[in-house]
């Protein structure tokens, strides 16, 4: 189980597919395109914003439950991720502490039942996309979601601001599993062939640096050497 995380426009989507075709196995994504609820939030956050991360909650939870009980996955972004937007949005007095508290019990309640449905298995390796706010801006511009634009909404600046300095203090103590952060502002595997070369290569080598040996092959690995795959 691999677990891809980063900010905004980082590029985890792209990576996501990139590693499932690598590893012949199933993506969880994200849902943000066919989503009605994040417009809500973006138009109105301090109406919306405890009713958006319920709806994200509940979808990364359901995510992780299917992925926990299957061979092989990766995941764009997870239930581990979701109280730190959450919680800069209470930072940011966008919800009551009554919300944060049943938010908290909730998430708190959905990580035990996870436990439960496979309790020795854990994510393998966090794969954290690190990319600048400059660059994160860039990003957010190109893709063109009308309701994601500074330019139409410059209160998103300093949110976005936050959003990306939060993702590396929490990347950093974060302790679940091995990690390994890539520079998505050196390589931009989402445009360029090379770069997504070159990123394919260090989570490789990562994992075989982690990896123990099953019936002759690393853990990760298809034991069908004719089956592709990633490891």
């Amino acid at each position: 189980m691999l677990l891809i995380a980063g900010t905004i426009g980082a590029g985890k989507s792209s990576l996501t597919d990139m590693l499932s075709q690598e590893m012949n196995s199933r993506p969880f994504y994200e849902n943000v395109d066919d989503n009605e609820i994040l417009p809500l939030f973006y138009s109105n956050p301090e109406k919306y914003t405890y009713l958006s991360q319920i709806f994200f909650l509940n979808k990364r939870f359901l995510a992780m439950k299917d992925a926990l009980q299957q061979a092989n996955n990766v995941l764009d972004r997870t239930i581990y991720e979701d109280s730190l937007l959450f919680h800069l949005n209470a930072d940011l007095k966008r919800v009551s502490q009554d919300e944060v508290f049943q938010y908290d019990h909730l998430l708190d309640t959905m990580l035990k039942e996870l436990e439960k449905v496979a309790p020795k298995k854990r994510p393998d390796l966090l794969i954290h996309i690190n990319i600048s706010f400059e660059v994160m801006l860039e990003r957010i511009e190109k893709r063109g979601r009308d309701y994601e634009q500074i330019s139409t909404n410059p209160e998103l600046y300093e949110y976005y601001r936050l959003v990306n300095q939060r993702y590396q203090e929490w990347y950093d103590h974060f302790d679940l599993c091995p990690k390994i952060q890539l520079d998505g502002d050196r390589y931009d595997f989402v445009a360029d062939p090379t770069a997504a070369e070159i990123v394919i290569a260090e989570i490789k080598e990562k994992m075989h640096q982690m990896s123990t040996l099953e019936n002759g092959y690393p853990k990760y690995y298809s034991s069908n050497p004719l089956e592709k795959g990633i490891f």
